[in-house]
């Protein structure tokens, strides 16, 4: 569950903007959404949980499924880290292994920099979690 609800919630990203982002797959298609206050949506706008300002993420019921530490390391529940994200984008396992790339125009791409899907205007850090470490 945690998996799944941290997928849910990175994809959907980050609003800076009142009106909710689209999260996009590869193919263009509206995978979520996330609102300005925090509130993550899947493609139906069915609630999935929230981010929360201080990087915490949470389920639809409100408990505490992770965190996004400001340096970038993403934190499961009980605080191991699961990976990292770096300033330029690149996105790495507990192992520091490369797993993939976020672009600044919100491109995400594999490490072969196939593009995985589209996530303008969502930060680095919760696009990485979705599409790396919890495979959405």
């Amino acid at each position: 569950m945690m998996k799944k609800a941290i997928v849910i919630l990175m994809v959907l990203g980050s609003a800076a903007c009142a009106k909710a982002q689209t999260i996009e797959s590869g193919s263009r298609s509206t995978i979520g959404y996330i609102k300005s206050d925090g509130t993550i949506e899947d493609r139906s706008h069915s609630t999935k949980g929230y981010i929360k300002s201080d990087g915490t993420i949470e389920d639809r019921s409100h408990s505490t499924i992770g965190y996004i530490k400001s340096d970038g390391t993403i934190e499961n529940r009980s605080h191991s880290t699961v990976g990292y994200v770096k300033k330029d984008g690149t996105v790495e396992d507990r192992s520091h292994s490369t797993l993939g790339y976020i672009k600044d125009d919100g491109t995400v791409e594999d490490r072969s920099h196939s593009t995985l899907g589209y996530a303008r205007g969502i930060k680095k850090e919760w696009a990485a979690v979705a599409y790396f470490f919890f495979k959405f």
